[in-house]
């Protein structure tokens, strides 16, 4: 049967969903063992729709129903848990009706994802993943093309981020960057004016830059706190600053991020 009841959080066939909320281990688990967790039935549905399939699912006895309906290849077993059962598992109290264990795409080239694009985002070493999952829903909801992150930006496809965009990670396309070093190079290439989001005396306003905006532009985000590196400006073509009020000098990335798109967008 496809519906598989569990009852030790120790089983093995249970391990893709163990100490959910330990991020070194996840990072071993997910990126490199290929797999992502989704977590609700609405962002399931999403990640399935968006061509990801599912290694197995993870539900509660009064969500089954939900879940036989939502995942259809009878080949994917569905363990049912009672809830304590579930907590002592994942690390906390799962409580959005459903988990699934997905297997993790390949990621596109970076020429291929920018293909076409005349907005996108470029994020760099952003480490929180609730600011990454924030950004992907104001790329989604105000026509950004793309998401691009770096080599040390945090997992796009991470619980959390997958959680906080709503599934948007599933409608954006994305893809990891090279170093600034060959990544510069590859955004020019393709006809991309690097804009870096940041403080300077150099920079200039958003709503001016907005007035003449270039044909295609890659918006660039910096980290929480520090910003964008010395190197990201260096290969940036434009600084630009969202001006403020009330001795308030920068919003939060994912905030900033809003603006600017809104800003940004196509008319």
């Amino acid at each position: 049967m496809r519906a598989i009841t569990l009852t030790d959080a120790g089983d093995d066939r249970l391990a893709d969903y163990r100490d959910l909320t330990d991020v070194a281990l996840r990072r071993v688990i997910e990126p490199e063992g290929g797999l992502y967790i989704a977590e609700s039935a609405k962002v399931i549905a999403r990640a399935i729709a968006a061509g990801h399939p599912p290694r197995s699912v993870l539900v509660q006895e009064k969500w089954l129903p939900d879940a036989l309906e939502l995942v259809t290849d009878a080949a994917v077993p569905i363990y049912v848990v009672a809830p304590e059962i579930a907590e002592a598992l994942t690390g906390y109290a799962v409580h959005r009706g459903a988990l699934a264990s997905m297997h993790r795409p390949a990621l596109p080239s970076v020429a291929d994802v920018v293909r076409g694009a005349r907005l996108v985002v470029v994020l760099e070493d952003i480490v929180d993943h609730t600011n990454v999952g924030a950004i992907f829903r104001a790329a989604a909801g105000l026509g950004a093309d793309a998401v691009l992150v770096t080599p040390r930006c945090a997992d796009p496809l991470y619980r959390r981020s997958v959680r906080v965009s709503m599934g948007t990670v599933f409608q954006v396309p994305w893809t990891r960057l090279p170093e600034w070093g060959e990544a510069s190079g590859v955004l020019h290439e393709a006809g991309f004016e690097l804009a870096a989001l940041a403080l300077t005396d150099a920079a200039v306003s958003l709503d001016a830059f907005s007035a003449h905006r270039p044909e295609r532009v890659a918006l660039m985000l910096g980290a929480e706190g520090d910003g964008l590196s010395r190197r990201a400006l260096e290969v940036a073509d434009t600084v630009v600053t969202i001006p403020m009020a009330g001795g308030v000098d920068s919003l939060n990335v994912a905030a900033a991020s809003a603006v600017a798109l809104w800003e940004l967008r196509a008319r």
